[in-house]
């Protein structure tokens, strides 16, 4: 469901949410997005802008808002036309129409319309992007980031401790500071368990593939400690079971043994901060603590959690994991969308082939 961020400048100026308001059948869309179909916030608020600036253009360019159920084709040509002279890139006309694409089988599905006009629809073809994906050992040095990081910690505070066991007594040392001192432990305490926490997601991410929502959204009581199984909530509220390695499972209880007190129930598996507190971490917390941990493990700190994800769908498909499962694995509700990992190794072999055969 979720097409991305539209990028780019907005080809006309933003809606206001009164005129929002006005259109009915947006409003029930947009509702059915975050009700029925459990759209992220991401997918609601593009999906929103996305329709309000064609109700944009067609104020403008018709005098007059949509009428949804006598558009047609030409219409959506005549709009395409103009995001084309907007320079706006393939990726960013693709977006928009995504929604509006949805928009219309929404309206179709409420007898609303007829047919959706955006029906073949001929749209400009995006560039094949294959997914990157890090290799074994660069997996290894970033799932390691964090632990080193916590040795880097408790070596510092030891020569702190070592530095105050050694210096000497004067008048301003000798008065009570139990709340001073108090603190950095307080503070070093904190640190030590947010590095445990993060070894644990990123062993979570790695082995599962899971999207940076769904593991934000985990609970404790969705981890099967006896089947090792995780229950992950998808896009589209879809559930689904998935393995987890026993790598995982033993990092998110080095996690929990840190915690001053244990998590259960609806509880989140992965805590905002050092709490535990009711809080679960933050998809945006997740991606800047990432980045700590790709320069640590000398990786570009431009790479998304999404990265472990395709890292994931390609290890198991090397390894001889037939597409089927690994489509489980990740959710895809199409096999068309697995497919593109298939590519990749496949570009892969070509090139081993092309440096190792004599004859290529």
């Amino acid at each position: 469901m979720n097409c991305g961020d539209i990028p780019g400048k907005s080809p006309t100026s933003p809606t206001p949410q009164t005129e929002l308001k006005a259109d009915p059948w947006i409003v029930r869309f947009l509702n059915h997005l975050a009700t029925d179909r459990g759209a992220s916030v991401h997918t609601q608020r593009n999906y929103r802008q996305a329709l309000l600036e064609f109700c944009q253009w067609h104020t403008q360019e018709r005098h007059g808002g949509p009428a949804w159920g006598k558009l047609q084709r030409d219409d959506l040509r005549a709009y395409l036309r103009f995001l084309g002279r907007q320079n706006l890139g393939q990726a960013s006309i693709q977006l928009r129409f995504c929604a509006l694409r949805a928009f219309f089988r929404f309206l179709v599905r409420q007898g609303h319309v007829a047919a959706s006009p955006i029906k073949n629809l001929a749209l400009p073809k995006l560039p094949r992007r294959l997914p990157k994906f890090l290799t074994g050992e660069q997996i290894a040095n970033l799932l390691g980031a964090p632990l080193k990081l916590l040795r880097s910690l408790a070596s510092e505070q030891s020569r702190t401790a070592q530095r105050d066991e050694g210096a000497p007594v004067t008048a301003e040392s000798a008065r009570p500071t139990c709340s001073s001192a108090a603190a950095p432990d307080r503070k070093a305490r904190a640190a030590a368990i947010l590095c445990w926490r993060d070894a644990a997601i990123l062993e979570m991410l790695y082995s599962c593939g899971l999207r940076i929502s769904e593991l934000c959204g985990l609970r404790a009581s969705d981890l099967d400690w006896n089947e090792r199984l995780a229950r992950v909530r998808g896009k589209g509220k879809k559930e689904r079971l998935v393995p987890v390695g026993e790598p995982a499972l033993q990092a998110i209880a080095n996690y929990w043994k840190q915690l001053s007190r244990q998590p259960g129930g609806e509880s989140p598996v992965f805590f905002a901060n050092a709490g535990p507190a009711a809080r679960p971490i933050s998809p945006r917390t997740l991606q800047l603590r990432l980045k700590k941990y790709l320069a640590a493990a000398g990786l570009d700190p431009r790479l998304s959690p999404h990265k472990l994800r395709h890292s994931f769908a390609t290890h198991m498909l090397d390894a001889g994991a037939d597409l089927r499962s690994v489509q489980e694995l990740l959710g895809h509700t199409h096999l068309a969308t697995t497919q593109v990992y298939t590519h990749l190794t496949t570009e892969r072999l070509k090139r081993a082939y092309d440096q190792a055969h004599p004859r290529a």
